[in-house]
């Protein structure tokens, strides 16, 4: 009888701690995002990738679906950057599901206004 209850228990871990297992995330300023999470969580790769196919093969940049418009909403206001930290909005969850995040190893995790800043501050302390 002990077996079966510890078994039991075992076995249904999972579904009451559920909620404590799903990483709590930095979401950048957030706000209405351009799809409905639940479909962005299961959609955003297959996107990301069409909207490469448009960018690299018609040159077409600009669009709903870009990484840069993710990033700029989702990196996080404390270092703008949806890598590097545990909290990081892509990081995150990639880590969560072990899923190799390849797209920063070309593109810069960064919003666009705080590359501007740091080249900036380089430009200053380069005189």
């Amino acid at each position: 009888m002990r077996f079966f209850l510890l078994a039991l228990l075992l076995v249904s871990t999972p579904v009451w701690a559920a909620d404590s297992l799903i990483p709590k995330l930095d979401i950048g300023k957030g706000g209405k995002c351009v799809e409905e999470p639940q479909w962005m969580r299961k959609n955003h790769m297959h996107v990301l990738l069409h909207q490469r196919d448009e960018t690299v093969h018609q040159g077409i940049r600009d669009g709903k679906y870009s990484l840069k418009v993710c990033i700029e909403c989702h990196a996080s206001t404390k270092d703008d950057s949806v890598i590097g930290r545990a909290d990081s909005f892509c990081e995150g969850c990639h880590r969560y599901e072990a899923v190799k995040i390849d797209c920063f190893e070309c593109h810069s995790s960064k919003r666009k206004s705080s590359l501007a800043q740091e080249a900036s501050l380089v430009q200053k302390e380069s005189k």
